[in-house]
């Protein structure tokens, strides 16, 4: 039970009950303190993580610059790796098809790289993940740009033996034949003009007069310059890659055994030698020892048009001049 205390006020000669108002303070107090060090501690917590020290806030400041040269550096580099893509599919569809060349497989180009500790160097660095990740992008490029660069090589070869091919094989008509007038006898069986038999014709015959220069129809050696049996005065010419040329009943012949000639060189002139009625060329290819038309190697020297003309002319049946 509580017990209840008075106290005497000698102004008014009366007792007066004593109020606990101590206790209620006390306790206001206590309640005041509790709060105020609550907030406190918050406050303190709150301003602890907002305060960063300098030596903190230099070191934010680098990370976020690295990150802004890594993101420059790396999209360029992945710009980098889109052109290579778009030059790597022109290489295989267009270079290395065109020049006859295997493509080069995705296997093959996009290959990763040997041994798990190649970008261990970077794993004592504060920020190795940034710059081990951009390694191996600038590592997968100058990969492609090797491969890349010897399939050029490659390529270049293979064009520069296709160009010298190219030049050594006949594509010119071996008279000047700019009407195709000229184209007298094809390539086939024909009655010949003396023996009054069918022989085959392993040539054509340009009628032409007398003198009228004769080009060699592609570069290469000649093997024979003179008389040469039923052809009369005639040159033959060698060109590598199994072909020959064969000019024949010339009036004269302007080049020695031995000699290299050039596409368009004067090698001789028209004559009527040998066996022969008029004055003519006859024209003669060989692939590999074999004689084929003629004909279809004069696509440098016409158009599609002129080309179907002299074709449908070579192929009347007509008496040959030799």
């Amino acid at each position: 039970m509580r017990i209840k205390k008075y106290r005497y006020n000698t102004g008014t000669a009366s007792y007066k009950r004593v109020k606990r108002l101590r206790m209620k303070r006390l306790r206001n107090l206590a309640a005041f303190v509790i709060v105020t060090a609550f907030f406190g501690i918050i406050s303190g917590f709150i301003f602890s993580q907002k305060v960063i020290s300098p030596e903190e806030n230099t070191l934010s400041a680098e990370l976020h610059e690295m990150k802004i040269q890594y993101e420059l550096l790396n999209k360029k580099v992945k710009q980098s790796q889109n052109v290579l893509g778009q030059i790597e599919e022109r290489d295989n569809n267009i270079y290395r098809s065109y020049f006859e060349l295997d493509p080069i497989s995705e296997d093959v180009r996009k290959a990763g790289f040997g041994g798990v500790n190649r970008y261990s160097k970077f794993s004592d660095w504060k920020y190795s993940d940034l710059a081990t990740d951009l390694a191996k992008n600038v590592d997968i490029l100058n990969k492609q740009l090797v491969i890349q660069s010897k399939s050029l090589d490659e390529v270049v070869v293979s064009a520069k033996e296709k160009e010298k091919m190219l030049a050594h094989l006949p594509a010119i008509q071996p008279v000047a034949n700019k009407n195709l007038h000229r184209l007298s006898s094809g390539f086939g069986m024909r009655i010949h003009p003396i023996l009054k038999i069918g022989k085959l014709h392993k040539g054509i015959d340009f009628a032409a007069s007398v003198g009228t220069p004769i080009y060699a129809t592609a570069n290469g050696k000649v093997t024979v310059a003179g008389r040469h049996g039923g052809y009369g005065n005639a040159v033959v010419i060698n060109h590598g890659y199994g072909y020959e040329t064969l000019y024949g009943h010339m009036s004269r012949v302007k080049v020695a055994a031995g000699k290299q000639v050039k596409r368009g060189d004067i090698i001789g002139y028209v004559g009527s030698s040998g066996l022969s009625t008029g004055p003519h060329l006859h024209y003669e290819v060989h692939k590999d020892g074999q004689p084929v038309d003629p004909v279809s190697f004069f696509y440098q020297d016409v158009s599609p048009d002129e080309f179907k003309i002299l074709l449908d002319k070579s192929q009347q049946m007509t008496v040959s001049l030799d």
